[in-house]
């Protein structure tokens, strides 16, 4: 267990190490922070925290530079001593620009994606809503107009597709409740797998009346349900690595994009952990691959209602403003969450 002092330290370090990403000598700590001792007293803390492991040294005359344990510690303590409210003001602000250029939660995750990506200034990824298993809990058809209707899709992991389409001829509210109904008594609590062998089969052929719109209908779910069945991963952001002087070297700017622009392997990264964290950290070493191993993966969840349905988060050098990140991932997540709702409630 580290003492005051040098959590004072390392603190200090981290935090010039973050601004200038420069080594960090211990006169350079003297003379920027007020820690109240001597240059020779933090040369020696500097020292200390090298041997345990905190700070790493890049040639013998060098300043220090923090490890990955130094930042798990960083994020572990030090970001969770400080109270992290929501700025109500930036939330609403976010939402507003996310609410006014977002029809469908497709869109609003990818446009969730681009605005955190300028707002950290990191490549910013987001997973869409996670339906595999779901099993449906309601279909509901919707008129916006005498041929134009709404079909919602609820999962007992929340609400996961709205989708507009257009009849050949009128159809009436009364008709429409009577469809719904029929789809609910006939397909609810099927998975996805369940549902498309069901419409696929003759399970409505007793329906004759209503023969010609479930035609026109069913196809429209199932193409729902196959554009859901994939999960997605919305990037943005990706150049951005060329901003941190980490990424100065070609070849490590290339392997970082061709990892990224891999749907399977961030596939992988980000569907590893279970859905039931808010915030997850992967510093440096953390990480399965070799590629952003001197990378941070940050994420947050988003909801349904209690349900954790995707993920949201930042990919960049380990030396990365965490403070920042964690807010604005905390933002997202929230309204993410109050969004989807929103839109699904239209």
């Amino acid at each position: 267990m580290l003492d005051e002092r040098k959590i004072r330290v390392l603190c200090a370090v981290i935090d010039s190490y973050l601004r200038e990403a420069e080594p960090v000598g211990s006169r350079t700590i003297s003379k920027e922070y007020d820690l109240g001792v001597s240059s020779a007293t933090i040369r020696n803390e500097m020292s200390d925290l090298e041997d345990l492991g905190y700070l790493n040294k890049t040639h013998s005359s060098s300043g220090r530079i923090p490890s990955d344990k130094a930042y798990r510690f960083y994020v572990n303590n030090i970001l969770k001593a400080e109270k992290m409210r929501i700025d109500i003001e930036k939330k609403e602000e976010i939402k507003r620009i996310l609410t006014k250029e977002s029809r469908e939660i497709d869109e609003l995750i990818q446009n969730s994606a681009k605005i955190l990506s300028a707002i950290t200034s990191y490549t910013a990824l987001a997973l869409s809503p996670q339906i595999r298993e779901m099993k449906l809990k309601h279909i509901q058809l919707v008129p916006i107009d005498e041929r134009e209707i709404l079909v919602v899709l609820v999962g007992d992991s929340g609400i996961v597709k709205n989708t507009i389409f257009r009849l050949d001829q009128n159809i009436s509210s009364e008709q429409l409740e009577r469809i719904s109904n029929l789809f609910n008594y006939k397909l609810k609590g099927l998975t996805i797998t369940g549902i498309r062998e069901a419409m696929s089969g003759e399970i409505f052929k007793e329906f004759y009346d209503y023969k010609s719109t479930l035609d026109r209908i069913i196809p429209v779910i199932m193409n729902s349900l196959d554009d859901n069945s994939n999960v997605e991963v919305y990037l943005d952001g990706v150049t951005r690595i060329f901003d941190f002087p980490e990424y100065r070297d070609t070849e490590k700017v290339k392997s970082f994009i061709s990892f990224i622009e891999d749907k399977e392997q961030l596939l992988n990264v980000l569907l590893n952990n279970t859905l039931n964290e808010d915030i997850e950290f992967s510093i440096g070493d953390e990480n399965k691959y070799d590629t952003i191993k001197d990378c941070s993966l940050i994420t947050a969840t988003y909801k349904l209602g209690n349900m954790i349905i995707g993920k949201i988060g930042v990919i960049g050098p380990t030396r990365m403003d965490y403070l920042t990140v964690i807010r604005s991932l905390k933002l997202f997540s929230a309204n993410l969450s109050e969004i989807i709702e929103m839109l699904l409630k239209k």
